[in-house]
């Protein structure tokens, strides 16, 4: 009796071990989880399904929610045209972009038993570099600070930059060449800025920028950094003539209005007075006078 007892136990804890497998089985599962892809190629999203089910398979696009990828065994959305379901369950996309970036999910409701499976597979769509934009300062005083930059927006993911000069790579530390020993730059690998705290006449050189990520590379043109010499005494000559010729002019202009060659002109009277004074009498030539003919002397008055 014991042993039928001890019998029925086990098969009960197999049962129960069965209906815990059939629950927490994986039936679907895929071959990459992590699929990485060039832009303009390719790709196929395995699904891979390990049973003989009855199945209903939706694939969705995870991105700022939820779109529907497949459904109602249909296309759906901007995949249109560009997608199709490969074998019973996987999903295939031609000519990818950087818009299909995201993580998908394929999931499977199995008819007979109304359970649920599914797999996700996150999908990086990479994309080349194009032609970075590098500033270099064409010349800078010795002594002086120097910032180089570098900056491309259109790779993906975010390119990282590394700096040449005269066709060198500049190592992370100066200090670890003997070709750059005796510089004082710092490298932004994610920025691609170039910073020299203090310039010597060693930084003088062609320097050039390549901006690099998973899909290739891509780099500017070499541009040409002078450090010149600041001549500190032409400099205080300079500015010693200027104020010499400021001085002799303020004295010239005051011994020119002590001297009065720059006298104030007088201003102009616009009454013009008789050419003739008031005491001198307007009689006519002839000594006789005609009728209406008069004499005009001061005392006339009108």
């Amino acid at each position: 009796m014991a042993g039928g007892v001890s019998l029925l136990r086990l098969l009960g804890l197999y049962i129960a071990l069965a209906e815990s497998y059939q629950v927490w089985a994986k039936w679907v599962k895929t071959e990459n989880p992590n699929l990485v892809v060039n832009e303009f190629d390719s790709v196929v999203l395995s699904c891979i399904i390990h049973s003989s089910q009855r199945k209903r398979i939706e694939w969705k696009k995870l991105k700022a929610g939820a779109d529907f990828v497949y459904f109602d065994k249909q296309i759906q959305g901007d995949l249109i045209n560009r997608a199709e379901l490969e074998g019973d369950s996987s999903l295939k996309i031609r000519n990818v972009t950087r818009k299909d970036t995201a993580v998908y999910r394929c999931e499977v409701v199995f008819i007979e038993t109304g359970q649920l499976d599914e797999v996700s597979i996150n999908l990086t769509v990479q994309v080349k570099p194009v032609t970075p934009k590098c500033v270099v300062p064409k010349s800078v005083p010795v002594g002086k600070s120097a910032v180089l930059t570098c900056i491309e927006h259109e790779g993906y993911p975010p390119p990282r930059y590394s700096w040449y000069k005269n066709g060198d790579l500049l190592p992370r530390d100066p200090k670890s060449s003997s070709k750059f020993l005796n510089s004082s730059y710092k490298i932004d690998y994610d920025t691609g800025t170039l910073h020299f705290s203090v310039t010597s006449k060693l930084d003088v050189g062609e320097y050039h920028c390549i901006a690099k990520n998973g899909a290739g590379h891509a780099k500017c043109e070499p541009q040409r950094m002078d450090i010149y010499d600041v001549n500190l005494a032409a400099i205080v000559g300079g500015i010693f003539i200027v104020v010499l010729v400021l001085v002799i002019i303020s004295i010239v202009v005051r011994l020119a209005y002590k001297h009065g060659f720059l006298a104030k002109k007088q201003p102009v009277n616009r009454y013009q007075a008789s050419s003739k004074a008031d005491s001198v009498d307007y009689v006519r030539s002839s000594s006789v006078d005609a009728e209406g003919d008069f004499r005009h002397k001061s005392s006339f008055i009108i």
